[in-house]
């Protein structure tokens, strides 16, 4: 007969938080940066920048107080985005600084330095980060606010066709005292949770309500509604507004969602079909986009007696070869007006930092969008499951479309690279759009509540001989 021993009791297992591993990181994220400051500050002057502390204590109070923030109120979020958001931010601001050195793209015509400006509206993002995950206690709340979210969002699209165009287009408006803003950026976030709310409600009639047809499941009439409205409304945008990147944003960005919500192909060919559709019609007779589509058709053509910003990309993309010129050593600042530090500054990055540095830049995107999609798969709601989905697409979408059109892949969008380019409403809304993934995620990965005891209720008992 065996004798029983060491007994134990196992009760719940709680899942770690990863806290301390996202500390770990944020000090790697911070100290790069810093070091590509001191890089810059050597290649142009020889000395290390006065700035150089400065600059790296703001990033890391910065990061600082967003990890404890996280630590204290989503303590099982998420332990790599955050990292990785702070690393591109850093990145970015060391990049404009870089060209705020050039006297050439320094001017009061384009604004003078941009990079002080971008460290405060940096530091409004982090603000705005904090608060959302301050007061959002839940995501599941913004279901409440499907069709809210669907009007501020239609107001937001709507409301630079009231101010004056810039760089020929519409998507800017001005707010007195205090500067440009781009709604479209926070508008990205808003209907995503419109999207989520309205597919939550609708995916089963989009799912299983359709004929068969060569293959494909086609959609009834009456369910091709929304994505025709859809449609029309990216349309109106690209008409009267002239904003190629935010059209492509917003149509993707659902066919994106209804594609994961349905899980039916045929959603995306008509999708794809109508996008191509009005994309061609538009391109037409708008002048603005007419003028995109040729420089990316014809680079190298000469343009008001010089060649295109395209082609300039091109050039810097070359120049840089394999391992780049040097951070500070480059010569982007060929590029005209504005451009090198919003649009073209990956042309600055694969230039100066060369293909393995763009790469390295690439990955690191790659690296947040695949972590907002994990938190996709984890999350335990439908609405967290698309919500989660949609924010992910949305941001995979912006740097796809500005990547592909500073390498020629696709015709300039005009959209700002998030965190890297200047720009005070990309950075704010992209802070905001990293802290609701992170509110999804620590939903998903907290541990399940234990259930309630009973008075027969046994713990599970482990026996070793």
């Amino acid at each position: 007969m065996s004798v029983v021993t060491n007994t134990t009791t196992i009760g719940a297992i709680e899942a770690p938080s990863r806290r301390n591993t996202e500390l770990a990181m944020l000090a790697f994220a911070v100290i790069i940066p810093v070091f590509a400051y001191a890089n810059v500050g050597l290649a142009k002057d020889g000395s290390l920048p006065a700035g150089m502390l400065g600059y790296g204590l703001g990033l890391s109070l910065l990061a600082g107080v967003a990890h404890l923030m996280v630590r204290k109120f989503a303590p099982y979020a998420d332990p790599l985005m955050l990292p990785l958001a702070t690393l591109l931010n850093g990145l970015g601001l060391v990049l404009i600084w870089r060209l705020d050195l050039e006297p050439s793209i320094t001017t009061a015509a384009v604004g003078g330095a941009m990079a002080p400006k971008q460290m405060i509206w940096s530091a409004l993002g982090v603000a705005l980060f904090l608060g959302v995950l301050l007061f959002l206690k839940d995501h599941r709340v913004l279901q409440r606010y499907t069709y809210i979210s669907m009007v501020v969002a239609l107001v937001l699209l709507i409301l630079p066709m009231f101010f004056p165009a810039k760089f020929g287009a519409r998507i800017w408006i001005t707010i007195p005292g205090v500067g440009s803003l781009q709604p479209a950026e926070f508008a990205k976030i808003i209907i995503a949770v419109f999207f989520a709310g309205y597919l939550m409600v609708k995916r089963d009639a989009l799912a299983l309500a359709s004929r068969r047809f060569m293959g494909m499941y086609l959609p009834r009439g009456r369910d091709l509604g929304p994505i025709l409205a859809i449609w029309a409304i990216s349309l109106m945008i690209l008409i009267f507004e002239t904003d190629l990147g935010t059209s492509l944003l917003f149509f993707g960005l659902f066919v994106i969602m209804l594609y994961v919500a349905t899980e039916r192909t045929s959603w995306v060919v008509f999708g794809l079909t109508l996008s191509a559709a009005g994309a061609v019609g538009v391109a037409s007779f708008a002048g603005h986009v007419q003028s995109r589509v040729e420089n990316w058709l014809n680079p190298l053509a000469l343009q008001n007696g010089g060649v295109t910003e395209t082609a300039q990309a091109v050039y810097a993309f070359g120049s840089g070869g394999l391992f780049g010129s040097g951070l500070g050593q480059g010569y982007s600042r060929l590029i005209g007006g504005i451009a090198p530090k919003s649009d073209y500054i990956l042309a600055t990055v694969g230039e100066e930092m060369g293909l393995t540095g763009l790469m390295a830049i690439i990955l690191v995107y790659g690296l947040l969008i695949e972590r907002g999609v994990r938190t996709a798969l984890a999350a335990r709601d439908p609405f967290g499951k698309l919500l989660a989905i949609g924010l992910s697409g949305a941001f995979a979408l912006q740097v796809f479309v500005v990547a592909g059109g500073v390498t020629g892949v696709i015709p300039l969008t005009g959209m700002t690279m998030p965190f890297l380019a200047q720009g005070g409403s990309s950075v704010i809304a992209n802070w905001a759009l990293i802290a609701i993934l992170l509110r999804i995620s620590d939903t998903a990965r907290r541990p399940a509540p234990a259930p309630a005891p009973t008075s027969d209720a046994e713990m599970t008992q482990v026996v070793r001989p």
